[in-house]
C-alpha cells in the first residue's frame, strides 16, 4: 500500500462501499495519478492473439461506463476489462447494494448491471487512442423479452472499438441470467454473438465458480466446439464458505475478494483439464499478490483479472503483483508466463 493511499483509505472506508467507488473513478479522471514502471520484458504474453504486455488486468465491475481504461492501464495493468454494459441505460438494485467485508479482504455486492447504457459507452471508447489492451464487457438488460437478442446487440456494437469482447452471463444479481450457462443456451447465444461479432476481436464468456461437474463438462464442450476464443473463470459466487466474519456476511448478492480465492482457482483448474488446456482462460476471483496470480497461472489460466483487492490494498497494488509474478517465474526457471500455465493441473 502506497503512503498516499494510506492516508486517503480511512476516509473512503469511512464511506459506503459503492460512494467511495465513484470517488475512486473521478479522481483517476483527472489525470494525476503517476504511472507505475512497464512490467519486466519477462510478463510479456499472447492471449487468444493479444499481446499483453502483462498477464495481469483489471476486472469487469470497476469501469462499468468505459470512463477510466486508460488510467487504469497507467497503473500498470496489462490490459483492462470495461462494463458490463447493457443496451438500454439502468439504475440497477436498490442501495446499498454494496457491501465491504473488511475482516475478510472481501465485498458482497448486488449493484445488477447499473450502468449508463451502450450509446454512453461508444462515445468514450470512440475517443480512446487505442494505446492498449481493453476490453468490453457485454450484458442484458434485467427487463428484457430477448436477453440473447441485447447480448447479439452489444456486440455487434461495440466489436469495432474493443480489443477483445466478452459476453457476461454469470452475474448471480439479474434473475434468471445464470440459466444462459446451460448446454443448449450456452450454444445458441455463442453461435449468435459469433455471427454478430463477425470478423472482430476475440470472443470470450464469462462464467460462474458455482457449477457443478456437469455444468463443467457443459460448458467444456461448448466452449471447444463453439468457436469461442476463450472463457473467463470466474465471476462472484453465491456460496458463503465457512469463517466469514465481516458484519454483512448475510447480505445476498455476489461475494468477491480472498473467499473466492480456492473455490475460482478450483474452477479454473477443472475447466482447464476439461479442454484439455485447448481453450484460453482468463482466472479471476480472489487476486490479492503475485503469489496469488502465480497459482492461477500454474491452475490453467493464461492471464488473470482482479478488481476487490484493489479497494484494500490501492492503486500500487499492480505494480507489485507485476514485480512479485516476475520474481516467482525466475525463482522457477520459467522464461515465459505461458511456461507456467497449467504445471499444477
Amino acid at each position: 500500500m502506497t503512503f498516499a493511499y494510506a492516508l486517503a483509505r480511512p476516509l473512503l472506508f469511512s464511506l459506503d462501499a459503492e460512494t467511495a467507488h465513484g470517488l475512486t473513478i473521478r479522481a483517476l479522471k483527472t489525470g494525476l495519478l503517476p504511472p507505475a514502471p512497464r512490467p519486466d520484458p519477462i510478463l510479456a504474453t499472447k492471449i487468444a492473439g493479444l499481446a499483453l504486455p502483462s498477464p495481469l488486468g483489471l476486472a469487469a465491475g470497476f469501469d462499468k461506463n468505459a470512463e477510466v481504461p486508460d488510467a487504469v492501464l497507467r497503473m500498470g495493468f496489462g490490459f483492462a476489462e470495461v462494463g458490463t454494459i447493457t443496451p438500454l441505460p439502468q439504475t440497477g438494485n436498490p442501495r446499498p447494494r454494496m457491501f465491504r467485508l473488511v475482516e475478510d479482504g472481501a465485498v458482497i455486492n448486488r449493484l445488477g448491471f447499473n450502468n449508463q447504457g451502450l450509446a454512453a459507452a461508444l462515445v468514450r471508447l470512440k475517443a480512446r487512442q487505442r494505446r492498449g489492451i481493453v476490453g468490453v464487457n457485454v450484458g442484458a438488460n434485467k427487463d428484457s423479452e430477448d436477453r440473447i437478442a441485447d447480448y447479439v446487440a452489444g456486440v455487434a456494437a461495440v466489436r469495432d472499438v474493443a480489443d477483445y469482447l466478452t459476453i457476461n452471463i454469470s452475474s448471480p444479481n439479474t434473475p434468471g441470467l445464470r440459466a444462459l450457462q446451460s448446454k443448449d443456451a450456452l450454444a445458441d447465444l455463442i453461435g449468435r454473438c459469433l455471427e454478430a461479432r463477425a470478423e472482430g476481436p476475440p470472443l470470450f464468456v464469462k462464467i460462474a465458480p458455482d457449477l457443478t461437474t456437469d455444468d463443467i463438462a457443459d460448458i467444456a464442450e461448448v466452449a471447444q466446439s463453439s468457436g469461442i476464443d476463450g472463457l473467463i473463470v470466474s465471476n462472484t459466487t453465491i456460496a458463503r464458505p465457512e469463517g466469514l466474519r465481516g458484519s454483512s456476511r448475510t447480505e445476498t448478492g455476489g461475494l468477491s475478494g480472498k473467499p473466492l480465492f480456492a473455490p475460482a482457482t478450483e474452477v479454473l483448474r477443472q475447466i482447464f483439464r476439461a479442454t484439455g488446456g485447448r481453450v484460453p482462460l482468463i482466472g479471476v476471483g480472489g487476486i490479492s499478490s503475485g503469489a496469488d496470480a502465480y497459482a492461477k497461472l500454474r491452475a490453467g489460466a493464461s492471464a488473470v483479472q482482479l478488481y476487490t483487492a484493489l479497494a484494500y490494498a490501492g492503486p500500487g497494488l499492480p505494480a507489485r503483483i507485476n514485480a512479485d509474478l516476475a520474481a516467482l517465474l525466475r525463482r522457477d526457471g520459467l522464461k515465459t508466463v505461458t511456461a507456467a500455465v497449467g504445471l499444477d493441473s
